[in-house]
């Protein structure tokens, strides 16, 4: 999906700053821009030329469970599971979405914890203690929503996502990207609210697979994870409410390079009015 954006937006903006934004190689992009169009995907084309027919022809009524009958009935084999990746994929929803909300059993796919981190001193090292939380960016073209992960000990963004989409998918990306820039002690408490996008089960075996313990905000207290919430206060203070972004890349691009600033640059009461870096730097 990376580097489908990319092939998209290549036009507006340079390869290099894309593939630097999003955390993937040129190289990669170049190699995955030259293989063959896979038979797979040639029918998911197939299939999504049909799903814009039929759902304009029943005046956009029809989601996923009916497209799928009626596929089926015209003799297009697929799946329930495809049609809705291939209806995200179109931005195409049936007329009721949004109407209902009823999911049985969805417990069954996520688990909460208690809030170790309250009974922890504040940390005397760098990986030690860890917060995550992500917030929504308005952008002319829709909403943005952008996870992030901080290291507690000198308030510094260790890992950051983007995605027009709310899931453990955009919290897992932003925990990635931490855990390939840093190294967290055994052990390291990683701290975040009750959503389900942290509450995940594949969310908490990446957790879990990284040596972490996980722990969770008390349900309607954001002061639990006072210090993820402050920065975004940060964030939104100094450089959202300031500007209507245009659309995804202009908002990544400047919240990155605010992200950059905010590490090295900016100084930070609780750490003595140090730069995150330099503070890291000075207690080493």
């Amino acid at each position: 999906m990376k580097f489908a954006f990319i092939e998209k937006n290549r036009g507006q903006y340079k390869v290099t700053r894309l593939c630097d934004l999003l955390g993937v190689s040129p190289s990669g992009f170049y190699a995955w821009q030259s293989r063959p169009e896979s038979q797979h995907r040639q029918y998911d084309k197939k299939l999504m030329s049909l799903i814009r027919e039929l759902h304009q022809g029943f005046r956009r009524s029809y989601g996923a469970a009916r497209l799928h009958q009626e596929l089926i009935n015209k003799d297009y084999p697929c799946s329930r599971r495809r049609i809705n990746r291939l209806m995200r994929e179109l931005g195409i929803k049936a007329s009721t979405t949004g109407l209902y909300a009823w999911r049985p059993g969805q417990h069954m796919f996520y688990s909460c914890t208690g809030n170790r981190l309250k009974q922890e001193p504040r940390p005397e090292a760098p990986g030690v203690q860890w917060v995550g939380d992500f917030t929504h960016i308005k952008t002319r073209s829709g909403w943005l929503y952008h996870a992030v992960v901080l290291d507690l000990f000198s308030r510094k963004v260790v890992g950051w996502s983007f995605s027009r989409k709310r899931n453990a998918e955009l919290t897992k990306s932003a925990l990635r990207m931490a855990l390939s820039r840093c190294t967290p002690e055994a052990g390291c408490i990683f701290h975040s609210d009750q959503g389900i996008e942290y509450a995940a089960h594949e969310y908490r075996a990446l957790v879990e697979s990284a040596g972490m313990t996980r722990s969770m905000s008390r349900k309607g207290n954001p002061l639990d994870n006072a210090t993820a919430e402050s920065f975004f206060h940060t964030l939104k203070a100094e450089l959202v409410h300031h500007r209507l972004f245009e659309n995804d890349i202009d908002a990544v691009a400047h919240i990155v390079e605010y992200i950059e600033f905010y590490n090295r640059e900016r100084l930070h009461s609780g750490i003595d009015y140090q730069s995150p870096e330099k503070y890291e730097k000075l207690c080493a």
